[in-house]
């Protein structure tokens, strides 16, 4: 057991050790490259920032009316008679846009029902197994300048909602 420990401590130092080496090995002009490489990046963020703003203005306009609570309070009865916790609603769809906010919403679910609760155990497992589909998609989608996305969304979607169901099973197996 310890020598995986030490192997997790230690793959990130060796990968980049094994870069360098190979780069030295390759005669390879590094810093050179770095700054090329690090120039690249900030035309980038700043071919992203209006995205990742309008994402933020969103995110805090939905927080801040209470659309979230009352889209809850409306499919309140499906969610109920389907048996999922109507309390995670907003943390779930939060999810799919931003994961700043979604941690925001987790925390105020800690402080309400406790961490060690049912729907505590369920959301921290939820955000382990789900991603920021809008964020990712349009953020990636973006820098590289892909205009056909064909499928992405809803196989994204599909496998979100996997892990979201996926996350209550594990929960309910676990913490009966």
């Amino acid at each position: 057991m310890n020598w995986i420990l030490f192997l997790s401590d230690m793959i990130v130092p060796l990968t980049f050790a094994g870069i360098l080496m190979y780069a030295i090995s390759k005669k390879v002009a590094i810093y050179d490259n770095f700054i090329v490489g690090a120039k690249d990046g900030f035309h980038t963020v700043f071919g992203i920032a209006p995205t990742i703003v309008g994402l933020m203005v969103a995110v805090g306009m939905l927080r801040a009316s209470g659309a979230l609570d009352l889209l809850s309070g409306l499919i309140s009865p499906v969610t109920d008679a389907a048996g999922y916790p109507t309390e995670t609603v907003p943390l779930t769809l939060m999810r799919l846009v931003s994961s700043s906010a979604a941690v925001g919403l987790l925390t105020d679910i800690f402080e309400t029902q406790g961490p060690d609760s049912f729907i505590g155990r369920f959301t921290s497992i939820m955000m382990s197994s789900t991603e920021t589909v809008f964020y990712t998609m349009s953020i990636y989608f973006m820098s590289v300048k892909v205009t056909k996305t064909r499928f992405t969304l809803a196989g994204a979607l599909l496998a979100n909602f996997a892990g979201i169901m996926l996350s209550l099973a594990i929960t309910r197996y676990l913490y009966p």
